[in-house]
């Protein structure tokens, strides 16, 4: 079944609504089902052409969640649209111009020119509408048709054929690069930075692109100029992150690039936890439980419990928050303080976990971060009586993902009974 869908933007007043009376008569000549729409109050500023266009896209993919979408752009639509793209923006995707088909996307007319289509339909006695403004030179595209694309004429007669032609060849030829990029990352979304740097400069520019558009899910300009900045990112160390725009952020951890779109970490409120309790905290489940010093048995997973000196903390709850900035604590075996942003860089936890890593105090003192350290001042000792055992654990997508590499990790001191001291590493 075929549905048409027009959409009335109001732009062009008895004009615009001329159009929807001819399309209206149009398919009911024709017996063919149809839709009209119109469309929201258009925006002060932009681009009108582009609003206007998504607009319908929107309208269509409302229609129907599989249905295919066809539209009318023609051959000579897309010799305008690779001359504007040249012109407002570099880089290959600007020559490859407009694409057959892309997803449910069709364009069946793409092969045919505005002056075929308008011959088609004086040879049948077709009536159709002109749109007034594309004559107005408000327009970039209109300047391209009724001045770019004549001016191109006067050089070669054959301007626009040979405009398409090329086009047909480079797109032919973009399915060979892709599939050199498609081999160079082996089904990865990141690379080494070491790797992307020993590559020649135009395929690290485009497995640059790749991973960036494949995270954003739409072209990101101009990423592709930013390989030296990216492998300049390297020699910090640790991690770092770039913005590159289209909302993506380039993230360096450790060496490896890689691109996120991620949506903002939803930080959980402050909790308080009990003890002896549990509570929750975002994707976190955190308890407490009070045992006697001597015969403790620290067996569970390195990382995810603590053991502290019960007289050492607060006689009221814990409190559990999300890191803050400026947030500081004394580890285990450490003189000095030291700030959070430098242990989660030593513990290697990527920093889009770190805003919702819980973080334990008591009376305003960092006592436990999972994963990462315990505060000094609640250490066990050889005179401690009691112990509190805090026990975290995560769950959902990325449980566990955050950590440590090998070696370098913290220890928690323990009393095993008897006397004797246990290290219990924590990463």
């Amino acid at each position: 079944m075929v549905t048409v869908l027009h959409v009335n933007y109001g732009l062009r007043g008895e004009e615009s609504d001329a159009d929807e009376r001819h399309v209206r008569e149009l398919c009911e000549t024709l017996g063919v089902s149809l839709v009209c729409a119109p469309a929201p109050p258009a925006p002060v500023r932009g681009n009108l052409q582009a609003w206007a266009r998504d607009q319908r896209y929107a309208r269509a993919l409302e229609l129907s969640p599989t249905a295919l979408i066809a539209t009318g752009h023609t051959a000579s639509d897309q010799a305008e649209t690779v001359l504007y793209r040249l012109a407002a923006s570099p880089g290959r995707r600007a020559l490859l111009g407009m694409a057959a088909r892309e997803g449910r996307l069709l364009r069946p007319l793409l092969g045919l020119t505005r002056e075929q289509t308008a011959a088609h339909c004086v040879a049948r006695g077709l009536r159709w509408r002109d749109d007034s403004s594309n004559d107005s030179t408000r327009f970039a595209r209109a300047r391209v048709r009724h001045g770019v694309l004549p001016a191109l004429r006067e050089v070669h007669p054959a301007a626009q054929d040979n405009l398409l032609r090329s086009v047909e060849i480079l797109r032919a030829e973009s399915a060979v690069l892709d599939g050199v990029v498609e081999v160079a990352l082996a089904g990865r979304r990141r690379i080494a930075l070491t790797r992307l740097a020993e590559l020649p400069p135009a395929l690290a520019r485009l497995i640059v692109i790749r991973l960036a558009e494949d995270a954003a899910g739409e072209p990101v300009g101009g990423v592709g100029a930013r390989v030296a900045e990216l492998v300049a990112l390297a020699a910090a160390g640790g991690s770092a992150s770039l913005d590159v725009g289209a909302g993506t952020r380039a993230v360096v951890e450790y060496g490896v690039l890689r691109f996120t779109r991620e949506t903002p970490v939803a930080v959980p409120g402050a909790q308080s936890l009990n003890v002896p309790g549990e509570v929750g905290f975002g994707s976190w489940s955190l308890s407490a439980g009070v045992e006697p010093a001597a015969g403790a048995a620290p067996g569970e997973a390195a990382g995810e419990v603590a053991l502290l000196d019960a007289d050492r903390l607060a006689g009221g709850p814990l409190t559990v928050r999300a890191w803050r900035a400026g947030d500081r604590m004394r580890p285990l075996g450490l003189d000095g303080s030291k700030a959070l942003s430098d242990l989660f860089t030593d513990r290697r936890i990527p920093r889009a976990q770190r805003a919702s890593m819980p973080i334990v105090l008591s009376e305003g003192e960092i006592a436990w971060i999972p994963r990462v350290a315990t505060g000094e001042d609640f250490r066990v000792r050889p005179d401690t009586r009691r112990l509190v055992v805090l026990r975290a654990a995560r769950s959902g997508a990325g449980a566990g993902s955050a950590g440590a590499g090998a070696g370098g990790g913290s220890q928690v001191s323990a009393r095993t009974g008897a006397g004797a001291t246990a290290a219990l590493p924590l990463d």
